[in-house]
């Protein structure tokens, strides 16, 4: 899952992402509503933290566009402000979620998984795919029972999968859940990390749609 961080702190910043990274989420940050807006208009994210007191503007200026994206991420406000009045103006301008600094990082991290069940098929943190089960709210995946031991990278690119199992997932889609901006790729480094997946799981349960991309496939085998 891509993050957004939008973040004047600096030492919060470095804190936030490096929590976040420990738990499998590639993470950008930014300081500022101009490098928003550049990031944004660079890579597809699945949520955006937003800092509501920034050196070039508040926060919630960068929510309309936010709304006009073709998919929306999920937005958590992180800020300061304590009023109720500032609460309900952020949720009003269509922020998901409104978390008061400072915060717990495994607040943060709740508050994160809880608005991403929300967006996903039938608000269910529980996946099952023949003999594999996908606990989205656990990071946990078992097979026949067993836990299966998934590297962070590998955890990522399944979370996307798994957060909408009815969708087609296009390569760049998939790329940005696992790279941020200081990541070098390699161009089949995306493929490498899918036949893992498969070895893990079982081919049967990814599937390719060749000129589209991939998606889970709810198949009773493990080929």
């Amino acid at each position: 899952m891509r993050v957004l961080l939008v973040e004047d702190d600096i030492a919060l910043a470095e804190a936030v992402c490096g929590y976040l990274r420990a738990k499998a989420f590639v993470v950008d940050a930014v300081p500022s509503l101009a490098g928003a807006r550049a990031a944004l208009a660079g890579a597809q994210y699945a949520a955006i933290l937003l800092d509501l007191h920034l050196g070039d503007g508040d926060g919630l200026a960068l929510l309309p566009s936010i709304r006009m994206l073709k998919e929306r991420p999920i937005v958590i406000v992180l800020t300061a402000r304590d009023q109720v009045t500032d609460r309900i103006r952020g949720l009003d301008a269509g922020a998901d979620d409104y978390l008061i600094k400072p915060y717990d990082p495994g607040e943060l991290l709740a508050r994160l998984r809880a608005a991403e069940r929300r967006r996903s098929i039938g608000n269910a943190p529980l996946l099952q795919l023949g003999s594999i089960e996908i606990d989205l709210a656990r990071d946990l995946v078992l097979r026949n029972g067993a836990p299966v031991l998934l590297t962070q990278k590998e955890w990522s690119l399944l979370r996307v999968m798994a957060t909408r199992p009815d969708r087609i997932h296009t390569r760049e889609v998939l790329q940005d859940a696992l790279y941020g901006f200081d990541d070098g790729t390699d161009s089949n480094t995306l493929e490498v990390f899918i036949s893992r997946l498969r070895r893990k799981l079982g081919r049967a349960h990814i599937q390719t749609l060749r000129g589209l991309g991939y998606r889970l496939a709810f198949s009773t085998t493990d080929e």
